[in-house]
């Protein structure tokens, strides 16, 4: 008969890494989301300086990245303008004097709109990075 030993440590110190990851993965999550609402801000400040021709600075400096929240189970966050004017740049706006008379219509920009084409294409390789980079904690 054949004499073996089964090494129980080696399956302890795993079954224990794996109890860590479930306690630290909800705040890792929130780190993700975090760091990849920083990147969709870049994106979305890189589209407002190509369409925005007008560079007053009040504009760009309000686009900012929000809390992380959970709905229905995903964490998200959101990128968005703090001005009270943000709407009528992205949307457009009606040109009127102080008499009250309208001289046309300023098309709307659409910032946010296109820079959210852009971000679902590059959405996949956000995450993937960040989870390398938790990964590589780990």
């Amino acid at each position: 008969m054949a004499d073996f030993d089964i090494d129980m440590r080696q399956l302890e110190i795993f079954a224990q890494e794996l109890e860590d990851l479930e306690r630290q993965f909800p705040k890792e999550a929130r780190q993700i989301m975090l760091r990849s609402g920083i990147k969709a801000k870049a994106i979305v400040m890189k589209k407002a300086r190509q369409l925005v021709r007008k560079k007053t600075g009040t504009y760009l400096k309000s686009i900012k990245r929000g809390k992380v929240w959970t709905e229905e189970g995903s964490y998200r966050v959101r990128v968005y303008t703090g001005v009270p004017h943000g709407h009528l740049i992205e949307y457009g706006h009606r040109i009127v004097d102080k008499s009250g008379n309208e001289h046309g219509f300023k098309e709307g920009y659409h910032v946010f709109d296109r820079a959210e084409k852009e971000i679902e294409h590059q959405w996949t390789e956000i995450l993937a990075g960040e989870f390398d980079r938790i990964m590589k904690k780990i």
